[in-house]
């Protein structure tokens, strides 16, 4: 298994492979400047990934789905048949429901999109490594929303079940989440190392739930948590 981030053991190795070259480089620079990860390599489209990739034998890869050549869901479906121990995890600006379950059915760990920070993409990046799966906010909410959009082909819904209510007070899933974690006591380290987020992400949610929630403090979060029966 691979060492978390900045513990003791050998750099979580891995590809880049993203057809934009600002992008590409950027990347190189930001998660190759990290502690516990070195960049092998880094590629301009799917085919020089997979070269990329059996030529090192990385412990993972990050991806883009849109490139030439050959595309990140044909990358990775070869990259599951042909280097089934490199962990995938897709980076991109589609947060499409269509995108993301494309990307997971072919085999994809974990998936991102681009406004994640360094420290965000690193966590995931060791996670995949280590087995575990990380969905973006973004993408896991467009999950969830295309899920409860699906009628149920009976026309009738499971005995005894009801419709999921709404959050209150327009709280995203992300947010309920935090919140309950929140209700329980933990803390924003805590919160941040179980969510696979870095704690600045945790912060920057928190700050929106004490907006949306009128809250002052995190007390009045957790009252507030209490009434709704989150957590």
């Amino acid at each position: 298994m691979t060492a978390p981030a900045g513990a003791a053991g050998p750099p979580l190795r891995i590809v880049i492979a993203d057809d934009q070259a600002s992008v590409r480089e950027g990347l190189v620079l930001l998660l190759g400047g990290l502690p516990g990860i070195e960049v092998v390599g880094a590629a301009a489209d799917g085919e020089q990934a997979l070269e990329l990739v059996a030529e090192h034998e990385p412990d993972a890869i990050l991806l883009d789905l849109h490139m030439p050549v050959l595309d990140g869901i044909g990358a990775i479906r070869r990259l599951t048949a042909e280097h089934p121990g490199v962990a995938i995890v897709v980076l991109t600006t589609y947060a499409d429901d269509s995108s993301v379950l494309d990307a997971l059915h072919a085999g994809a760990r974990s998936y991102l999109t681009k406004d994640a920070d360094r420290t965000d993409i690193a966590r995931a990046l060791h996670a995949a490594a280590s087995g575990l799966t990380v969905i973006d906010p973004r993408a896991h909410a467009t999950l969830l929303a295309a899920t409860a959009a699906k009628p149920d082909p009976s026309g009738t819904a499971p005995a005894g079940t009801a419709p999921a209510a709404p959050a209150p007070d327009g709280l995203t899933q992300r947010e309920v989440e935090i919140l309950a974690l929140i209700a329980r006591g933990l803390t924003n380290s805590e919160i941040a190392a179980q969510l696979f987020l870095s704690s600045h992400t945790i912060k920057t949610h928190i700050n929106r739930i004490f907006a949306k929630t009128g809250s002052r403090d995190r007390a009045a979060a957790i009252g507030y948590a209490h009434r709704h029966n989150i957590g």
